[in-house]
């Protein structure tokens, strides 16, 4: 389980950092910094893939309460497919953290790469399930990612991503091949590419 270890021994205001939406065809993709207060640590707070989708909305609720500083950062899909996924997730990442309402002393960052950051900062490969900070930020950015694929889904119905959230599956690859690509899709991802080479 995730804990806050990590934050106490570096002291001060330290962010964790996560992302969500890497590996979808379509809409964007989601960055969160999260400073956690350590008075008033959330419970039940896990890796947001470890999590229910009811757990993950009690565990939002908790950490946008009592987080001393939120901030969401994003990167749309014209960003994606000008920069590539990893850049793009970079710059949303970086976003996410300019959002703090307190700037960050050191950010703890999932993953093996940092963004450009204002300040000190570390790589923690699988830091969404040993570190609570990122840990809050993964939940932040995946249930605030997935209620806006809920909101496409209503605007470009047939491609079912409120069930998907945009990721590759069957009944995805189904609709592109009927219905094409949408304005949302990634059109630099493989099946996206190649629906729009063979349409």
């Amino acid at each position: 389980m995730p804990h806050f270890d990590r934050e106490r021994r570096i002291g001060g205001q330290v962010a964790g950092v996560d992302e969500a939406g890497r590996g979808p065809l379509a809409g964007p993709v989601y960055a969160c910094a999260v400073i956690l207060d350590p008075a008033r640590l959330p419970t039940g707070i896990d890796d947001s893939k470890a999590l229910s989708d009811a757990k993950r909305e009690s565990a939002f609720a908790q950490v946008m309460e009592r987080a001393l500083s939120v901030g969401i950062g994003v990167a749309d899909v014209a960003e994606i497919d000008a920069l590539n996924i990893l850049q793009a997730t970079m710059l949303a990442m970086r976003r996410a953290v300019d959002e703090l309402a307190i700037a960050p002393a050191h950010v703890l960052v999932d993953g093996n790469r940092l963004p450009a950051l204002p300040c000190p900062g570390e790589a923690i490969i699988g830091g969404d399930a040993t570190v609570l900070s990122i840990a809050a930020a993964s939940i932040i950015a995946k249930v605030t990612r997935d209620r806006v694929m809920c909101e496409l889904d209503a605007l470009h119905p047939g491609y079912h991503w409120a069930r998907n959230k945009g990721y590759g599956t069957a009944d995805h690859l189904a609709a592109l091949q009927r219905l094409g690509a949408s304005v949302h899709h990634r059109k630099t991802f493989a099946p996206v590419a190649h629906i729009l080479m063979t349409t």
